[in-house]
């Protein structure tokens, strides 16, 4: 007994690897954990067919005939989406909500008489149905006199601060990049610029999420907590890492291919959200209702967004009765059933994972964590061994198409490189060499039928901390 015992004090003192590079927050971390969610682009645009209004236009334009919140947030759910992100105002300045700051909002519209709420109304739909709720607030606006002036700037806060303390729990806060431009002004139509670096004050707008809204990520081209990739056509460069270094972007003034890729142990941790419209416009329009994105379009973005370490933020647009069109949604649908078809199945689970070199022969940093499908436990070896290898032995013989790898993410993005070999006929044969695990790798290298796969580490400056290799049968 007492052999045990000192034999599980022994196994408690090896220390775990000291962290490497820029490491995420506890926000950003939960952020990690999403992976996929939704955009919800509506307000007069909807209604005008446009895709950025001008500011004019007149709030009684805004009347959906049959909104539908709890719609909204199901099609969400049903399509496999953790949150939704509103439009609260787009560019022209219309507010979803009845602000006390402007009469440009739907206290002034037909709809409902000027007493309805999008805003809480799709939050409380989104916690009916168990995803989360967050906010877009155009730094822009087309409608208001002040705009360019140190005065909108005030405005522009008292606005998230109503939107930030009357909203619920928010998950991500969302800053376009849209910076000026032509517009109504309040009936001034002229064009007004502003200097992007400094009219905003971020620190101050940033300052302000953090104190109402301490959990919630913010999103613009420069963080502070999640970057835009650099297209909006919903995928992320590969590889793309999930730190970088961008301390001079500000929203709107960006290297879009840099965001794309990221830096190998760049100086912050700001990993990539990857935007795009289920539609080729953000805003509903009827002449696009048969140009909706396939299931296996979709199916694609989501290997090429979530399976290169980022997010995926698709966007579904509200239709004139207020609801998510029914072609939108069997879309999605199918294409999340398609997504279950795919990892239904890991016939790693339940197979032997074998390393020749595990952190201080503990069972805490063991091979066997890889396979264990937790996110919380992860294999690791010795300081001085930044190159090995692992293998894992499936009972029998297994046909798969799909490869998951991840990191320990609390520990930093600690893998330059990797490879991953299959055991055919005999011998040890290439399936997939890359950069940049991360959060998630997804590889795509099917169907492949073996005994056994083999994980190289190939470069890395420290020892690496992985936490899944999963095989699908897909």
């Amino acid at each position: 007994m007492k052999k045990k015992v000192a034999s599980r004090l022994q196994v408690a003192e090896v220390p775990p690897p000291k962290p490497f590079g820029q490491l995420p927050s506890r926000r950003q971390l939960l952020w990690h954990e999403l992976e996929f969610y939704g955009f919800i682009h509506f307000t007069v645009n909807t209604f005008t067919d446009k895709e950025w209004g001008f500011g004019d236009e007149a709030p009684d334009v805004f009347n959906p005939t049959a909104f539908d919140a709890d719609q909204i947030a199901e099609a969400a759910r049903a399509s496999g989406m953790k949150g939704l992100i509103l439009t609260c105002k787009h560019h022209d300045g219309f507010c979803l909500w009845p602000s006390k700051h402007t009469e440009h909002s739907v206290r002034n519209s037909r709809w409902k008489r000027g007493r309805g709420d999008v805003v809480r109304e799709l939050s409380g739909a989104c916690e009916r149905a168990g995803i989360k709720f967050g906010t877009y607030l155009s730094p822009w606006d087309r409608n208001h006199p002040a705009y360019g002036r140190p005065e909108y700037i005030v405005y522009y806060r008292d606005q998230l601060h109503e939107l930030l303390t009357q909203s619920g729990d928010i998950f991500e806060v969302w800053f376009d990049g849209a910076n000026g431009g032509d517009g109504f002004y309040g009936g001034a139509r002229e064009t007004r610029t502003i200097d992007k670096f400094t009219y905003y004050e971020w620190e101050r707008t940033r300052a302000m999420v953090r104190e109402l809204q301490p959990e919630a990520v913010m999103f613009s081209d420069a963080g502070p907590d999640v970057r835009w990739v650099g297209n909006e056509q919903g995928f992320a460069g590969n590889p793309c890492w999930a730190t970088i270094n961008a301390q001079k972007y500000v929203p709107g003034d960006a290297d879009a291919g840099h965001l794309g890729r990221g830096d190998f142990n760049g100086a912050m941790w700001l990993p990539a959200e990857c935007d795009v419209s289920i539609r080729p416009g953000w805003f509903y329009h009827a002449t696009e209702d048969g140009d909706v994105r396939s299931p296996e379009n979709l199916l694609d973005l989501y290997f090429r967004s979530v399976g290169h370490g980022g997010s995926l933020l698709l966007n579904f647009p509200p239709d004139r009765r207020g609801r998510v069109h029914e072609n939108d949604v069997a879309a999605a649908v199918t294409f999340r059933r398609t997504l279950d078809k795919v990892f239904a199945r890991d016939v790693a689970r339940g197979a032997t994972a074998k390393a020749r070199d595990v952190r201080g022969k503990s069972v805490r940093f063991a091979a066997a964590n890889v396979a264990d499908g937790r996110r919380d436990t992860y294999w690791s070896t010795d300081d001085g061994v930044t190159t090995p290898d692992l293998t894992i032995e499936f009972p029998e013989v297994e046909t798969f198409r799909v490869i998951s790898l991840r990191e320990y993410l609390p520990l930093g993005q600690r893998i330059e490189r990797y490879a991953v070999d299959a055991w055919l006929k005999g011998a040890w044969a290439p399936l997939a060499t890359g950069s940049a695990i991360g959060s998630r790798k997804l590889l795509r290298c099917g169907p492949v039928t073996t005994k056994k796969i083999r994980v190289r580490i190939t470069k890395a400056p420290v020892c690496p901390a992985l936490s899944e290799v999963a095989v699908y049968a897909g």
